[in-house]
């Protein structure tokens, strides 16, 4: 979700302004998503390199985090969406955790779409850590196959990605996700994250069905 940063730097305000324009477009994009048929959505929130930003920043990003999240929550549990969150949380403030274990639990049994959250995400780390419990659950090297990693991946319930979508006219991947990555196709939209619609949904899902995806054949 690229892009709020400098959003809020071209219509003259600040940086918190950003953020929160960022939130709004999250709503309606969840909800134009599950509207139009998608199953899975998954949002990349904050990284394991976002913890270098400025501390008021971060501070005011948890704090966005935890209204969302109890924001989404009731919208969630109302439509039967379940919330999973991706990543570390050996860090992450006891008042956030606290929100994040909530939606998770509130909303387990549900089975009409799926959120994902990715905080305190790292793609390396993630397949690091698949590797850490393969050993832990003493298989020798011979077994430790990619089925075996990607059984040990956070929530490995989660399927490959279909489309990875960018905003703000950035063009990596930024460690996101990188075993589900594949083969996933890839859109680079310019529009900063703020600006994001529900038409800009639609017109991703129609990109995405004039893809030929052929997985290597």
């Amino acid at each position: 979700m690229d892009g709020n940063r400098r959003w809020a730097k071209h219509h003259g305000l600040p940086t918190y302004e950003g953020h929160m324009a960022g939130y709004n477009s999250f709503t309606e994009v969840v909800e134009a998503c599950f509207d139009q048929g998608v199953k899975y959505i998954t949002f990349y929130a904050f990284s394991t390199e976002n913890w270098k930003r400025d501390v008021a920043e971060v501070s005011y990003l948890m704090k966005v985090l935890v209204m969302a999240v109890n924001k989404e929550l009731k919208r969630s549990i109302k439509k039967g969406i379940r919330i999973r969150f991706l990543g570390r949380r050996d860090v992450v403030d006891a008042k956030v955790l606290k929100s994040m274990e909530k939606a998770e639990n509130a909303t387990k049994d549900l089975t009409e779409g799926n959120l994902s959250i990715c905080l305190d995400y790292g793609g390396q780390q993630e397949i690091a850590d698949a590797a850490k419990q393969c050993l832990a659950d003493g298989l020798a090297a011979d077994d430790i196959t990619p089925q075996a990693i990607e059984d040990r991946l956070y929530s490995p319930e989660i399927p490959p990605v279909d489309m990875v979508v960018r905003t703000s006219g950035e063009q990596r991947i930024s460690n996101f996700m990188l075993w589900r990555l594949a083969y996933s196709e890839f859109l680079f939209i310019q529009k900063h994250w703020p600006d994001m619609t529900k038409d800009d949904v639609t017109a991703i899902i129609e990109e995405y069905d004039h893809r030929s995806r052929r997985f290597g054949g």
